[in-house]
């Protein structure tokens, strides 16, 4: 059997500024965006090179409390390069929010970073 994760579907306020920001900032490609009536959108973004995207879901109701807390406060997600400098300058370069400097661990080069909602990501390099 083969099974993998395809989608995380991410809470977000309005379907254009969250593609603007995943696709202008922090380099993923716009894989689909497709109308779904009443407003609903379709819409996937993923990491260059990657199968393995977020689905832009616009928050309705009481969802939107949870827009930028999908893990409490917590990395939510983990963006993985095969160079982290490139990455790092460029999305720093673009007006990505690092919260801290880059540093060395035992498992790579990572740094802690925030998407426009506040939600904190893990940029890393892991050591192969």
């Amino acid at each position: 059997m083969t099974q993998r994760l395809s989608l995380t579907a991410l809470l977000v306020r309005d379907y254009d500024e969250a593609i603007a920001f995943y696709v202008g900032k922090l380099g993923f490609e716009l894989a689909e965006d497709a109308d779904q009536g009443g407003g609903k959108r379709w819409v996937v973004v993923r990491p260059p090179g990657s199968d393995a995207g977020l689905l832009l879901a616009r928050a309705v109701g009481e969802q939107a409390d949870a827009i930028g807390r999908q893990a409490g406060g917590r990395v939510f997600l983990f963006l993985e390069t095969d160079d982290f400098g490139r990455d790092h300058g460029r999305m720093a370069a673009a007006g990505v929010r690092f919260l801290e400097a880059p540093r060395h661990e035992p498992y790579g080069t990572v740094a802690l970073f925030e998407d426009l909602y506040g939600n904190k990501w893990d940029l890393i390099q892991p050591v192969r």
